[in-house]
């Protein structure tokens, strides 16, 4: 059996439409997954849509709609968005599907069963942005420092609470101890010493149930509470993997990819309820950074939301994602520009990749070289370096260890000069960019699967043929 590889995004809420920062984070899970596929692993790529909770049934009360009817229109956006962006997800979860709702019951019930649930009273801040509770530590200027144009919202209700306290030491142990059953890492570096040295403080129980939000998963054994949308959202993880008709057993995952803002939630309140219920823990949780535009926040007051449709409709499919993942390293957090993408585009993409390939197809033509299957075959060199980058998540390493052998091949173009010769000459001339630019295309299968393509129906025998640039210079 084929090893297998399991990654997710996490599910977008539904109050939004999709914007440059769900782009980054799903291009990215994509190109792992089509990496992992091409090494022939059984690969489980997970998106999705988180529907419940107090600010999405705000939203469709903003927009005169019930819950579900908002829910059912603003999905398809997120779905077209990543079938526009070329993204192979294997499945599409949402959070309103019954079969969903009732895993999660029956998870609730286990942990209730088990002890892990109790009665109590919550009293403190509550942000309805971020659909979290807020301690005074939380706070800058008495405001979320994510929401800081929402004041929290004092809140008081009876509700129902998870041990969070009780695992502790387990979640230390299982962070720091490579060795232990339930290690998992947390990647980058900087944020697993930000996620324990905020364990060692201390855990607070959390309260797992809501009375005064109506629009949610109920609580099997007390109908007038919901279950948090968090507890709800998580378990998105583990309840797809029960709608896949494979005979793989894709849980537990092995990539979490998420924004470093809800990097809490997926390394500490997520694995200890896992535990609670007696499920294996995924074995990586990777945070990346923010964006900002042009050295500002995104924010739909300042009118700077990039969506995924005008990146596509300006640069192309493939030249969205190369922008996206080439720009800065995966992990930190990078400042990004139409004038920057459009400058990389041209730079690399026009000027690159596209012009290699046309001046090289032009040249095979015009000889009317035919060239035989078994020089055609793969040589993929430096494996090992494209392999280290991705299992380090260095996407912007990994193209522009791709975009030096383009250099390489230009390099050699300009100090053979093909263009003066003929006959077999020419053809022996042309075999070493031939067969670089065939291993140039399988290295970008994962990054821009469409070009990838081209390019190989372009440069396979018996005849290469020039055609349209590959990509256009703006």
């Amino acid at each position: 059996m084929n090893k297998k590889f399991y990654v997710t995004t996490p599910i977008y809420y539904v109050n939004d439409v999709p914007h440059v920062g769900h782009a980054y984070t799903t291009i990215a899970a994509d190109v792992l997954a089509r990496y992992y596929r091409l090494l022939g692993f059984d690969v489980f790529f997970l998106t999705g849509t988180d529907e419940h909770g107090t600010k999405v049934a705000a939203s469709a009360q903003d927009a005169g709609k019930k819950p579900k009817q908002f829910c059912d229109e603003i999905v398809l956006r997120f779905i077209d968005a990543w079938k526009r962006l070329n993204i192979a997800n294997d499945y599409f979860i949402r959070t309103t599907d019954s079969r969903h709702e009732k895993i999660v019951q029956a998870l609730i019930q286990k942990a209730y069963n088990n002890g892990h649930i109790y009665k109590g009273t919550y009293k403190g801040l509550y942000c309805i942005g971020c659909e979290k509770f807020l301690t005074e530590t939380d706070l800058v200027d008495n405001r979320c420092p994510l929401h800081p144009n929402r004041k929290p919202v004092r809140q008081k209700e009876t509700n129902y609470f998870f041990k969070l306290s009780a695992f502790k030491d387990t979640l230390i142990k299982a962070i720091e101890n490579k060795k232990d059953k339930n290690h998992y890492e947390i990647l980058p570096e900087k944020r697993k010493s930000e996620i324990l040295g905020k364990l060692k403080q201390g855990l607070n129980d959390v309260s797992i149930s809501r009375a005064s939000v109506k629009w949610g998963v109920p609580v099997p054994w007390d109908k007038t509470q919901t279950i948090y949308v968090w507890f709800d959202a998580l378990l998105n993880y583990y309840t797809a993997t029960k709608f896949v008709k494979n005979k793989t057993e894709f849980w537990p995952a092995e990539l979490h990819l998420i924004g470093k803002d809800i990097l809490w939630f997926h390394t500490v309140i997520w694995q200890a309820f896992l535990l609670a219920v007696g499920l294996s823990l995924p074995k990586t949780i990777f945070a990346h950074g923010y964006f900002t535009i042009n050295g500002q926040k995104m924010s739909k007051s300042l009118g700077n939301v990039i969506s995924p449709a005008n990146l596509i409709k300006k640069f192309g499919i493939d030249g969205t994602r190369y922008s996206m993942l080439s720009e800065f390293p995966f992990g930190t957090d990078g400042d990004i520009s139409l004038e920057k993408f459009k400058i990389r585009y041209n730079a690399d993409l026009a000027n690159g990749l596209g012009n290699l390939c046309q001046r090289v197809a032009a040249l095979a033509e015009n000889a009317k070289l035919k060239i035989t299957n078994d020089k055609l075959k793969l040589q993929i060199k430096n494996y090992k370096a494209y392999s280290k980058f991705f299992s380090e998540y260095r996407f912007n390493e990994c193209l522009a260890w791709i975009w030096e052998k383009i250099s390489k091949v230009d390099r050699y173009i300009d100090q053979t000069k093909p263009w003066t010769k003929k006959g077999e000459s020419l053809a022996k001339l042309l075999e070493k960019p031939i067969r670089e630019i065939q291993e140039i295309a399988y290295f970008l299968k994962p990054f821009l699967p469409e070009t990838a393509e081209k390019i190989e129906k372009q440069f396979k025998g018996p005849k290469i043929k020039s055609g349209e640039p590959l990509f256009p210079r703006i």
